[in-house]
């Protein structure tokens, strides 16, 4: 079996895992390894430099106000500026400023993560399908099922984990990985969740999530990923993704693409939603949109696959009736 390539939303290194960072590998730098570097610079233009008659104390003036004597009219003898134009002056000042900035060196945990993005983005040719996808009902089911039926809160998210896990029963070739000689399509649902720590991001993955409730998944998407951000995760915990799902909704996102975290075949980026006038029966009223763009590894799924998957995961967010069977809650 070849070599599998890794990525976080996107990339890999030795040895290969199913995702991005291991917990052995140290994610920290030390401080001292830190430079800062600080280059005072004198303006692009100083009072010495100009050729303009002034007195001696309009010019000191100038310096002490930060003046640039070129902006400045003077109104003594043959136009000498004198004090009086500077006090009475509304104009330009001199800029000075200071170049700065800090090099830190790049951990491990970057490396590995730039190393999987690159390999992803330059060996599996994605392509990418965006659709808007009405929330109105999902925001109700929501609304409905936190205040009166499920224990635990319910986010969007998990409404999103639980409509790709259907979607990928729906549609097994979505549900696939890329392995050079053969390709491999999962009969099983593991979804990797993208999880932002503070030097890169991990995805946790969400075992036999099309067997999972809305609250099971929540509760479980809430314990990897404060695992994650604690630097917890266990192997079994990161490894075996099927499916990959990055969500910036919560950093307020419109939409975006994301890079296959390779060997998927697949990865669902998830924008914010927004409220924005939509057609109803023929009239213009308030609604509220989701935009998410999955991105494809053509070399696995082709254009009416992804699309026909897309199409199945929109249908689910828009009638969540239908993912809330009897086991669904």
């Amino acid at each position: 079996m070849k070599k599998r390539l890794k990525n976080l939303t996107e990339i890999k290194v030795e040895p290969l895992k199913d995702n991005f960072v291991q917990p052995s590998i140290p994610v920290a730098q030390p401080a001292s390894n830190t430079v800062i570097t600080t280059k005072n610079f004198p303006s692009a233009e100083s009072n010495s430099d100009i050729d303009v008659k002034a007195s001696p104390l309009a010019k000191k003036l100038a310096d002490e106000k930060g003046i640039n004597l070129k902006f400045v009219n003077g109104t003594g003898t043959e136009g000498r500026i004198i004090k009086r134009d500077i006090d009475n002056f509304q104009g330009k000042s001199i800029v000075s400023g200071q170049e700065s900035f800090q090099d830190e060196p790049v951990s491990q945990m970057r490396k590995v993560i730039a190393q999987r993005l690159a390999e992803s983005k330059f060996t599996a040719p994605h392509f990418y399908l965006t659709v808007s996808i009405d929330m109105d009902n999902a925001i109700q089911a929501r609304k409905s099922i936190n205040s009166s039926i499920s224990p635990s809160k319910i986010s969007f998210n998990d409404f999103v984990v639980k409509a790709v896990a259907a979607s990928l029963i729906d549609h097994p070739k979505v549900n696939a990985s890329w392995y050079g000689d053969f390709i491999r399509y999962n009969k099983h649902v593991h979804i990797g969740v993208a999880v932002a720590v503070d030097d890169g991001l991990l995805v946790p993955v969400v075992r036999f999530a099309n067997e999972k409730s809305l609250t099971q998944i929540g509760d479980e998407v809430k314990l990897l990923a404060q695992k994650a951000k604690d630097k917890k995760l266990q192997p079994e915990e990161w490894e075996g993704n099927t499916f990959t799902i990055s969500n910036l909704g919560m950093f307020g996102i419109d939409e975006f693409t994301a890079i296959i975290n390779t060997p998927d075949a697949c990865i669902l980026a998830i924008g914010g939603i927004q409220q924005v006038p939509v057609v109803k029966n023929g009239e213009i009223v308030p609604g509220n949109t989701m935009k998410v763009t999955l991105s494809c590894d053509h070399r696995v799924v082709d254009g009416a696959v992804g699309s026909s998957f897309l199409n199945t995961f929109k249908n689910y967010l828009e009638n969540p009736v239908l993912l809330l069977g009897k086991d669904s809650i």
